[in-house]
């Protein structure tokens, strides 16, 4: 049918401006704080991009559901106040009638969301996670910034380095505070790089540069020049591998080991693609605005109804993580609240457009 053709390109439309806005907006947030902990040297500057684009995955599944929900809710919405609802109400149409044309729209966007939900995104918060531990195992001159001052895992230097030639692994215009003996040394070196011993120490060599030693608040200083100055770095301690967390653990591993917090996980997974599906079909019922008011009452009550649904999720996914609720239970629960929440606003609505056709 036409209503259905253009429903569908209008809800397309819709979905791809929301999806853009929802995308630039975890973007900027996510980039600038994962800058600030590359400026910090808490992450490589190379390591920013990996993980900006292994947190996007993650986010993938809520950001489709929330666009699938935004798209139906404003294009039905913008019908309503256009007055084109009316016009396909006076020509015999039911509401239930736009039941087929949302869900040819929102079935593959659930399809997708289950695929990110299930696969994708536990895999992305695997590589997530092996790279941030990869970052942290660095040493204190492998952790440096250029042109910023980072402090040693010790506390016991601090470091700067103008320039890093990553290629021959040198370093231009070193400055390296220290405390030895109770006493305040500062050096500063032209250029620098890491050596190796026999052994398999690891040290940073300064070339021609000066020591200033003495104590803080006094004038009493001694100057040294060097031509050669080794300085061991300290090697980061092993550490025991960290149990991944279950947000990394594929969907196969969840359902091979059916303990509370792997259930609690699964029920956030599933939930994903239903909720979605769900959400799309209450945008129907929640989009009616009146032409002649304001449009606001529907928005806030869809608002309301969005992050209702949404804390619901994470609320059962705790309590099933404290074997106080199993995972049928769960998940029948808070959908079958939603899907009878549904059933009770297309009830309603249709009730109003029967008064409606009946007094006419």
């Amino acid at each position: 049918m036409i209503f259905r053709k253009a429903l569908l390109r209008e809800l397309a439309t819709a979905a791809l401006a929301t999806f853009f806005v929802l995308l630039g907006i975890v973007i900027t947030v996510q980039l600038v704080r994962l800058l600030g902990q590359a400026a910090a040297g808490a992450i490589t500057s190379g390591g920013v991009v990996a993980l900006l684009g292994f947190q996007l995955v993650n986010y993938l599944p809520v950001l489709l559901s929330l666009t699938a929900f935004i798209a139906v809710l404003m294009t039905l919405t913008r019908s309503y106040r256009d007055s084109e609802m009316v016009v396909w109400f006076s020509s015999g149409m039911s509401l239930t009638e736009w039941m087929r044309p949302v869900l040819l729209f929102s079935l593959p966007l659930v399809f997708i969301i289950g695929a990110l939900s299930l696969g994708l995104s536990p895999w992305a918060v695997a590589k997530s996670e092996e790279l941030r531990r990869q970052m942290d195992s660095r040493d204190d001159v492998s952790a440096i910034s250029p042109g910023v001052f980072r402090e040693s895992r010790q506390a016991e230097r601090v470091y700067f380095v103008e320039e890093i030639s990553g290629t021959e692994n040198l370093v231009a215009n070193v400055f390296v505070s220290s405390t030895q003996h109770e006493k305040q040394g500062v050096m500063v070196a032209a250029r620098g790089f890491q050596e190796i011993a026999e052994n398999g120490d690891r040290f940073l060599v300064l070339l021609n540069g000066h020591r200033y030693e003495g104590e803080p608040g006094t004038a009493e200083y001694k100057v040294y020049r060097f031509e050669r100055y080794a300085m061991r770095i300290e090697t980061v301690e092993s550490r025991a591998p960290r149990a991944p967390t279950t947000k990394s653990v594929s969907t196969w591993d969840l359902l091979r080991m059916p303990e509370p917090p792997n259930l609690a996980e699964l029920s956030w997974r599933i939930g994903l693609p239903a909720s979605a599906l769900i959400l799309s079909l209450l945008a129907i019922p929640l989009s009616f605005v009146n032409p002649r008011a304001g449009r606001s009452m529907n928005l806030v009550l869809a608002l309301l109804i969005y992050m209702s649904y949404s804390n619901l999720l994470s609320i059962t996914q705790a309590t099933i993580a404290q074997s106080r609720l199993s995972l049928a239970a769960g998940l029948l629960g808070v959908h079958a609240a939603m899907l009878l929440l549904l059933l009770l606003l297309f009830y309603r609505r249709l009730i109003v457009f029967s008064l409606f056709r009946y007094v006419r």
